[in-house]
């Protein structure tokens, strides 16, 4: 099968073939056929399946077939993600994918101003994509409204239960119009995520693709039984030795995502960090290096490198093992793309010896035992000191933590059985948007122009400004 077997509009179609994308991935042929006859989806997919074009595809097609205005304050499609940077991504493939339309699209989350977000809706626009702390807080502020919504899309459900957001996205769910086509895309379906599913979905075609089972199988494992305090010595000696393209590093903890870059940037090793205590532009910064492959390593932890798709990841080096074994086949699942194969490397201290066994459980595969270096008594006595920590902006300037809420630490090592990461409670305050000043350069998200109001092509709508203090529905973001 071809895209252009698919029936899809003629805009569609030449953007796919400028990309030279020629052929429909499983998840795409299974999906896109239902929902151009508008149908609502329940798809189970991971991150790097082509599940953006799935839903994105059809729902262009439908635009470019019904053409009318965009409801003012409101928009036709929104789409909603769990992560500021998947919703920048799925933002610039609607775009990609869009550019012979005429049509507008706008990505919103938190940490950067909310009123500049309020001047882009205003008049409304086709598509938005958002995360739902901020979506909620532009509704609570009346500056946007969900009546125009024609097509709804919630993208990472699994993700969303993890961070937090059940409650947010049942009051957003409440507020759509009940004529509307609904599609739910989750790596995992727990009874949880189903029975979410099942409040908005109506009679849904079922589609599911590559099983976590099958990432594992791409993927050569290997662990390496280290102590703690060693493991730095380890990771040095393995970035030097092992010839990488591009590694994402994975750490438990924010504190320990920024030290293990310090201890690499002490070795002469370069490495940048993502993680909820940076800026978003420190993030977006970080995540370009990285994609353009400027910085061969990035260091992150789970929730910020959920729903990162770089090409080109020949390595996956677990620092530290996640304490939930889904969390693994998550984080391998960043390499091995496109039918490719792929490295994970463990580092496996005596308190993860369960964990590694819960995995390979899970997996159904055994990971390769591999022995420490020969020499690694003296590359530990050896170790260079980390470099001095550079000191970013203060957190709320970037519109992230309150004035008067106090910095917290990383007390727990990732998310347990029964409650949400440190890091996942971080983002999610930062989506909910507190939003303060501006940093200087700060003000582009994403990709630098994600959150600007632009057409199919790119370019930014020319609309005529209007005064939002003066509004009678204007309401001053609430500090702290």
């Amino acid at each position: 099968m071809k895209f252009t077997d698919l029936g899809l509009a003629e805009p569609i179609v030449k953007a796919l073939a400028a990309k030279n994308y020629e052929a429909p991935t499983p998840i795409q042929q299974q999906a896109i056929p239902p929902l151009l006859q508008g149908r609502d989806l329940c798809g189970i997919a991971q991150t790097g399946t082509g599940k953006t074009a799935a839903f994105a595809l059809p729902s262009l097609d439908h635009f470019a077939r019904n053409p009318k205005a965009a409801p003012k304050h409101s928009c036709r499609m929104l789409v909603l993600s769990p992560t500021r940077e998947l919703a920048a991504q799925i933002g610039e493939s609607f775009r990609a994918y869009g550019r012979f339309m005429k049509i507008s699209i706008a990505t919103i989350f938190g940490g950067v101003p909310i009123n500049r977000q309020i001047r882009q809706l205003q008049d409304g626009v086709d598509i938005l994509v958002a995360t739902p702390g901020r979506l909620l807080d532009l509704i609570d502020q009346r500056a946007f409204h969900l009546a125009g919504v024609e097509i709804f899309v919630l993208d990472e459900a699994d993700q969303m239960m993890d961070m937090g957001f059940i409650a947010p996205l049942k009051r957003i769910v409440k507020m759509l119009p009940k004529d509307r086509q609904n599609l739910f895309f989750s790596a995992t379906m727990p009874k949880e995520i189903a029975d979410l599913g099942g409040q908005f979905l109506h009679d849904p075609v079922q589609v599911s693709v590559a099983p976590q089972s099958t990432t594992a199988e791409r993927v050569r494992q290997h662990a390496t039984f280290v102590n703690q305090l060693e493991k730095q010595a380890l990771l040095n000696e393995t970035v030097r030795r092992e010839p990488i393209d591009r590694a994402l590093i994975f750490t438990r903890t924010k504190h320990g995502a920024d030290r293990v870059v310090r201890f690499l940037a002490g070795a002469g090793i370069e490495a940048v960090a993502i993680h909820g205590n940076k800026s978003q532009a420190q993030r977006t910064t970080a995540l370009q290096a990285f994609r353009h492959g400027h910085v061969k390593l990035l260091v992150a932890t789970d929730i910020a490198a959920r729903g990162i798709d770089v090409s080109g990841v020949s390595h996956v080096i677990n620092f530290e093992l996640p304490n939930v074994a889904e969390q693994y086949v998550h984080r391998i699942g960043r390499t091995a793309r496109a039918g490719a194969e792929g490295v994970a490397i463990s580092f496996v201290a005596p308190d993860e010896r369960p964990y590694l066994k819960a995995i390979e459980r899970l997996t159904r595969m055994k990971c390769e035992i591999l022995p420490l270096p020969d020499n690694f008594e003296e590359l530990v006595a050896k170790l260079p000191k980390a470099a001095a920590q550079q000191r970013g902006p203060r957190p709320n300037s970037s519109g992230g933590r309150g004035r008067n809420e106090a910095p917290r630490g990383d007390r727990s090592g990732g998310r347990g059985r029964g409650g949400r990461s440190q890091e996942a409670q971080s983002d999610q305050r930062h989506d909910r948007g507190q939003p303060g000043r501006a940093h200087r350069g700060e003000a582009g998200a994403g990709t630098g122009n994600d959150e600007a109001l632009r057409d199919g092509q790119g370019r930014p709508f020319r609309r005529r400004r209007k005064s939002v203090g003066t509004h009678k529905n204007a309401v001053k973001p609430v500090r702290g």
